[in-house]
């Protein structure tokens, strides 16, 4: 049988991994925005970015300044991003490390939260990436990490370069601005819209997953002889992700 054009030849080292609208079904400082009484304002300023303009500090700042959250608030975030998570994440992120693929989760969410979320996920922590935040005496917020590559646009390729040390070959997954700058640095960009589906994302880029599963990201990040190495249950997951591309929710 001949195998689809968009099938790898070759097998990739790692597979990165966007922390909210893509392993969540959530907006982290959306999510606590709303907590706080300013959850319409913080959610354009959120939209604008994922979208339209990109991330910068002065950006980042104005939304965490706005919803000032509290540190019992952030880490019931990340128990908040488990319950929401997408369906099948746990089975596929298995999968992909059982066939010797290293799992990234790289975020310009708030490091408590996407860190407990990436742990809970099964995802070691030094391969978590995300902004770290300062909290006082009694949990009030103070300061957030000013120099982190990830509160601007392109602080993914920061990372992303820095992976390539050890990583020849990698698959980024996400749905914002801020993932799709990393295209030309990766061995494959996967858009995913399952959660958000962004139109002009989602016409730059080559390979765009509109289910609401990742279901689809294995078929997209496995060779033919890693195909034939997945154990029946396995299978029945790559078949789901196979359907959701042949039902043409998956562009190729």
């Amino acid at each position: 049988m001949t195998s689809p054009h968009w099938q790898l030849n070759h097998p990739v080292s790692a597979v990165v991994f966007d922390c909210d609208g893509t392993l969540n079904e959530l907006e982290g400082i959306d999510y606590l925005a709303a907590e706080q009484g300013v959850g319409k304002v913080v959610e354009k300023i959120t939209a604008d970015a994922m979208s339209k303009t990109g991330l910068n500090p002065e950006l980042y700042k104005e939304r965490l300044l706005l919803v000032n959250p509290h540190q019992t608030q952030v880490l019931a975030l990340g128990q908040a991003y488990f319950a929401k998570r997408v369906p099948d994440i746990e089975d596929i992120i298995k999968l992909l490390k059982r066939l010797n693929k290293s799992i990234y989760l790289v975020s310009a969410g708030i490091n408590p939260a996407v860190k407990m979320f990436g742990e809970l996920l099964d995802i070691p922590t030094q391969n978590i990436y995300a902004v770290d935040v300062v909290f006082g005496k009694s949990g009030e917020f103070l300061d957030f990490e000013k120099n982190s590559p990830l509160i601007d646009n392109g602080g993914k390729r920061t990372i992303i370069s820095h992976l390539k040390k050890s990583h020849d070959t990698i698959i980024h997954v996400g749905d914002g601005l801020n993932d799709l700058v990393t295209h030309d640095l990766v061995t494959r960009f996967v858009g995913y819209g399952g959660v958000f589906y962004r139109e002009n994302i989602a016409n730059q880029c080559h390979f765009y997953i509109r289910t609401l599963s990742l279901a689809p990201i294995l078929p997209l990040s496995l060779t033919a002889e890693e195909i034939t190495l997945l154990t029946p249950s396995e299978s029945l997951l790559f078949q789901k992700g196979l359907d959701g591309i042949n039902s043409g929710m998956v562009k190729v």
